[in-house]
């Protein structure tokens, strides 16, 4: 698939942050005063477009600067023992980029919490840009992730393809015009996605 710019979503797509962010979750909902949600539950909801975020994990209408700070001092305490790149993905990578590919992530994290995640597993340097939540207005399944991407790097989207795992990034490409490739080994179980980060790479590269 000849496309100048290779996008990423980050969480269960290039890292398995499962653990971290359901502890993180509910290390939150501690603070409220709310109920431990089933990691499951979490990890469901996360990729679930329908849903209000706030009021699902928080009982809230909207993210408070707390929320944040709570998130991220769990994030940044744990991150380290409970994340992990997924087999083979640095190996891609590093593939995309000596064929001349330009990469980048577009992540529904906090910009704190993606740094900490890309450095810790070491592909920070892998990416030209790095979009996350707190960077735009809206974040994903809305496209200004995606806008500020192309943006920033003088690109159109005919030239750009959107690799994640969830309907809010094939959502957000399709609101732009942008291919898209949904992958299967993170949080979600869609029936027509890739399976393997070598079929991705065969995808990709030929």
């Amino acid at each position: 698939m000849d496309k100048e710019l290779i996008i990423f979503d980050m969480d269960g797509t290039l890292i398995d942050s499962s653990q971290v962010i359901a502890g993180a979750i509910n290390y939150v909902r501690s603070k409220l005063s709310l109920p431990q949600m089933e990691r499951s539950e979490i990890i469901r909801a996360v990729n679930d477009h329908s849903i209000r975020p706030a009021q699902h994990f928080y009982q809230t209408d909207h993210f408070e600067p707390a929320h944040e700070e709570w998130f991220s001092h769990y994030y940044t305490l744990n991150h380290r023992r409970e994340l992990s790149l997924y087999s083979g993905i640095d190996e891609l990578l590093k593939m995309l980029r000596a064929r001349g590919r330009t990469l980048a992530v577009a992540t529904n994290a906090y910009r704190v919490s993606a740094l900490e995640s890309l450095e810790h597993v070491g592909i920070s340097g892998c990416f030209d840009s790095i979009v996350c939540y707190d960077d735009v207005p809206r974040g994903k399944p809305y496209p200004d992730m995606l806008e500020k991407i192309l943006s920033d790097l003088g690109l159109e989207s005919s030239r750009a393809l959107m690799v994640g795992d969830g309907e809010r990034d094939m959502m957000a490409a399709k609101s732009v015009g942008m291919d898209y490739v949904m992958v299967n080994w993170g949080f979600s179980d869609h029936g027509e996605a890739l399976g393997s980060v070598a079929e991705l790479r065969t995808r990709l590269l030929g």
